[in-house]
């Protein structure tokens, strides 16, 4: 393979492939295929209880043999017993979102977790480098869900430029051009997330799935923008009152009743209509529901031909 190892090395996978940690998405079924596949699945805590969570490492290990890691939310009431689980169950990796794991970073190190925090500015990529993280993952405001404010493309090189540890690329990929696009800027691995979401593995119901797949590159819009917490989701009736409300200056207490259990409603119950669809601006380009073998393995020789065909 023509890509550069450090990542996959750090990680003992055989393809710089990352699954993101999708809060409802990422349970142990995706991860243990996406590493089954030669990358490397997540399983995402998000808010669930510490107990549930090792239960999910405990089932994914059932299902595979291959490394695979936890996203850690780190405003979850629950982190701090998380950052023990990984450690009693031996998980190969964690990434970080929400906050600042410097806490959890020695006792993380000792045990031999790699740890791989979610950045938006080349700022906190050296905050994080400094704390011992082992990579970053530089996610821009093209991905689903929470975001930042800077694009991928604006924010990888940078980032790249500020550490010298490994930068994984996410937000905006989903095939190989990405990949290949993400390698150029300087990128050691790729982070995807809505790809995955309509992944034939995944849990998520086939309402949801079937969105990503017709939605077209116009489809996405961004919830929360004047409350500090923007979230990048596709178009239903459910973001066309939010944004009417956040037009009309309703209060942040109104508008989290709107979305309240609206996540678990779209990919638990199918509701496309009043649920959160959490996917990020690349969800034109996905065109069917694939196996995460597939995906995987499509995505590296897509990357792999994009590569030669410019060397």
């Amino acid at each position: 393979m023509m890509f550069a190892d450090t990542v996959t090395k750090l990680l003992g996978i055989e393809y710089p492939v990352i699954q993101g940690g999708m809060a409802w998405v990422a349970e142990h079924n995706l991860a243990a295929a996406v590493s089954n596949a030669g990358g490397f699945g997540i399983i995402g805590a998000a808010s669930a209880p510490a107990e549930i969570v090792r239960e999910e490492i405990r089932k994914c290990k059932e299902l595979t043999d291959k490394p695979f890691g936890v996203n850690i939310m780190l405003l979850n009431p629950n982190a701090d017993e998380v950052a023990d689980i990984v450690i009693e169950e031996g998980v190969r990796a964690v990434t970080t979102g929400a906050g600042n794991p410097s806490k959890y970073m020695k006792k993380w190190k000792e045990a031999g977790v790699k740890v791989m925090p979610v950045v938006a500015s080349s700022a906190m990529a050296v905050m994080m480098e400094r704390a011992g993280a082992d990579a970053v993952v530089a996610e821009g405001m093209e991905s689903g869900g929470h975001i930042g404010s800077t694009t991928t493309m604006c924010l990888l090189p940078q980032v790249v430029d500020a550490v010298n540890i490994p930068v994984i690329a996410a937000g905006g990929i989903a095939d190989g051009r990405g990949m290949a696009a993400a390698f150029m800027l300087g990128a050691s691995a790729v982070q995807m997330g809505t790809r995955f979401v309509a992944a034939a593995e995944s849990i998520v119901h086939q309402n949801f799935k079937d969105k990503i797949v017709k939605a077209t590159d116009i489809d996405s819009t961004i919830t929360g923008t004047s409350t500090g917490h923007p979230v990048r989701c596709l178009r239903n009736k459910m973001t066309k009152e939010y944004l009417k409300m956040e037009k009309e200056g309703v209060e942040l207490m109104e508008l989290e009743k709107l979305t309240l259990g609206s996540l678990k409603r779209a990919v638990i119950d199918g509701d496309v209509t009043t649920g959160t669809l959490m996917a990020g601006q690349i969800a034109g380009l996905i065109g069917k529901v694939e196996t995460c073998s597939d995906i995987v393995s499509g995505i590296v020789k897509d990357a792999e031909r994009v590569i030669k065909g410019f060397a």
